[in-house]
C-alpha cells in the first residue's frame, strides 16, 4: 500500500490504525503460502484456520463469545477486508463469510445459539455460511420458494433449493432463510441455523465461476430443524436479513477498495519502471491522467465506505442509503481502476500470473453479491423518498441513519 494517509481520517480512532497496521503486516507474511487457486476449499480452509489463530477472527464476533468489541465495529470490519483484499481476494472472502455466516445469531441469536456457534468460529474452528438466495430469488427476497412447515411442536421441516451459496460445500453450518408462512410476502420468512450433516441436506452441485471460490447449490428435503435453532422470532426472517446486510454491505465495498487500491499501486509501480520511447511509461501525460483518475476513485470510494462505517458505529440504527452508496460506488469504482490498470500494463495486464489480471477477475463479483448495483440504486432512491417524506410530516426518525 504506497498511501496509508486515509488511516488518519477522523473517522478512525488509534485502535483502528493499529489493527489495520498489525493486520497487514502479518497478511504480507502469512497469507501467500496458504493460498492455492486450483484447490479453493482447502484454501479457504487453511485461511479461516490461521485467521483464527492469528486472533483475527475475533473482529466479527462480539466480544462476549471471544470478540475484540462489545458489538460489531464496522470500520474494523471495514478496515479487515479492505487489507485482506490487497493481499489476496480468497483471504478477504474467509474473512468476510465467518462474519456474514453468524451475523444473523450475534444480532437476532438466543443466548444458546450464540454460545454454541460464535466461539468456534472466531477461533477458526468453524466455518460460517449464509443461505439465502434461491434460483428464482436473489434481489427479491421475497419471492423466495424455500419452506420450513412444522414437523410436531418443537421442530420444522425444510424443503428447497438454495443457489450461489458462498462457503457451500466446505461451511460447517449454514444460516438458512425459509419461508415459515406467518404472512405473505417478505413478512413470511423466518431464518434458521442447519448444521451440515443435518439428514435431508446435500450439496446439489459446485458452482464454478471466474474467480474461483466455494460456491455451490444446496438442496433440502425434509431436513429437520430444531425450533430451537430459529433465528429471532417467527417470520422475522427478512428483518433477520436485512439488518444483516446493514451491517455488512458496507464491508464489501471496502472489499472493492482493497482491490482497487491494489491495482493503483501495481499500475504506479509498473508506469513508473516500464519504460516506452525512452522514458517511464508514468511520463507519458495520458497515462497521468489514468493514475490520478484511479487516485481520485479510490478516496472517493474509501470516504463513501468509512462514511457508512462511521455512521453505523456511533449508533445509527440503519445505514441502509450510507451503506447502499459505498457498496454501489466503491465495486464500480474499483472495476474502473482495475480496467485502467490492466492497460496500462498492456499484454501482461490479461497474462495469468500478473496480479492484476488476477484483480480483473475478482472484482466481478462484487458489482453482483448482497445486491447487485443496479438494486443499490433502487435502494438509494427509495431512501431519499422516504427522506422527502419525512421532512413533509415532520418525522425524520423514519430515516435510516437519523
Amino acid at each position: 500500500m504506497i498511501d496509508a494517509s486515509f488511516l488518519s481520517w477522523p473517522f478512525f480512532e488509534d485502535r483502528h490504525r493499529q489493527f489495520a497496521g498489525d493486520l497487514n503486516a502479518w497478511a504480507a507474511r502469512e497469507i501467500k503460502p496458504l493460498v492455492d487457486h486450483h484447490d479453493v476449499d482447502a484454501s479457504c480452509r487453511r485461511l479461516v484456520r490461521r485467521l483464527g489463530e492469528g486472533g483475527w477472527l475475533k473482529a466479527v464476533v462480539p466480544q462476549a463469545y471471544g470478540g475484540i468489541s462489545p458489538s460489531f465495529d464496522v470500520r474494523t470490519l471495514c478496515l479487515a477486508r479492505e487489507t485482506l483484499a490487497s493481499h489476496e481476494g480468497l483471504a478477504d472472502f474467509a474473512f468476510a463469510m465467518q462474519g456474514l455466516g453468524t451475523g444473523p445469531i450475534t444480532l437476532f441469536g438466543s443466548d444458546a445459539l450464540k454460545e454454541q456457534y460464535l466461539p468456534p468460529v472466531a477461533r477458526g474452528d468453524a466455518i460460517a455460511a449464509f443461505a439465502l438466495s434461491e434460483p428464482e430469488a436473489g434481489s427479491d427476497v421475497a419471492a423466495m420458494s424455500t419452506t420450513a412447515t412444522p414437523d410436531g411442536p418443537d421442530h420444522v421441516l425444510i424443503d428447497g433449493v438454495k443457489t450461489w451459496i458462498s462457503n457451500g460445500g466446505i461451511a460447517d453450518h449454514y444460516v438458512v432463510f425459509a419461508r415459515s408462512g406467518e404472512a405473505p410476502g417478505a413478512k413470511g420468512l423466518s431464518a434458521y441455523v442447519v448444521d451440515a450433516q443435518t439428514p435431508g441436506l446435500s450439496i446439489e452441485s459446485r458452482i464454478d465461476v471466474i474467480a474461483p471460490h466455494p460456491l455451490a447449490t444446496l438442496r433440502f428435503e425434509a431436513c429437520r430443524v430444531p425450533l430451537a435453532k430459529r433465528i429471532g422470532g417467527p417470520g422475522e426472517g427478512f428483518k433477520v436479513a436485512m439488518a444483516t446486510l446493514d451491517v455488512f454491505r458496507s464491508t464489501v465495498g471496502a472489499a472493492a477498495l482493497g482491490l482497487g487500491r491494489r491495482a493503483l499501486t501495481e499500475a504506479l509501480r509498473h508506469a513508473s519502471s516500464r519504460k516506452l520511447f525512452g522514458a517511464p511509461l508514468s511520463d507519458l501525460q495520458m497515462t497521468q491522467a489514468s493514475l490520478a483518475d484511479m487516485a481520485t476513485s479510490v478516496d472517493s470510494a474509501a470516504l463513501l465506505v468509512y462514511r457508512a462505517a462511521w455512521t453505523k458505529d456511533q449508533g445509527a440504527p440503519r445505514v441502509t442509503r450510507e451503506a447502499a452508496m459505498a457498496k454501489m460506488y466503491a465495486t464500480e469504482a474499483a472495476q474502473s481502476i482495475i480496467d485502467k490498470a490492466v492497460q496500462i500494463f498492456g499484454g501482461l495486464g490479461v497474462t495469468k500470473g500478473v496480479k492484476v489480471e488476477e484483480l480483473y477477475r475478482e472484482i466481478r463479483a462484487l458489482r453482483i453479491y448482497e445486491g447487485a448495483t443496479e438494486v443499490q440504486k433502487v435502494v438509494i432512491a427509495r431512501e431519499l423518498v422516504k427522506l422527502l417524506e419525512a421532512q413533509r410530516s415532520g418525522d425524520l426518525d423514519t430515516v435510516s441513519g437519523q
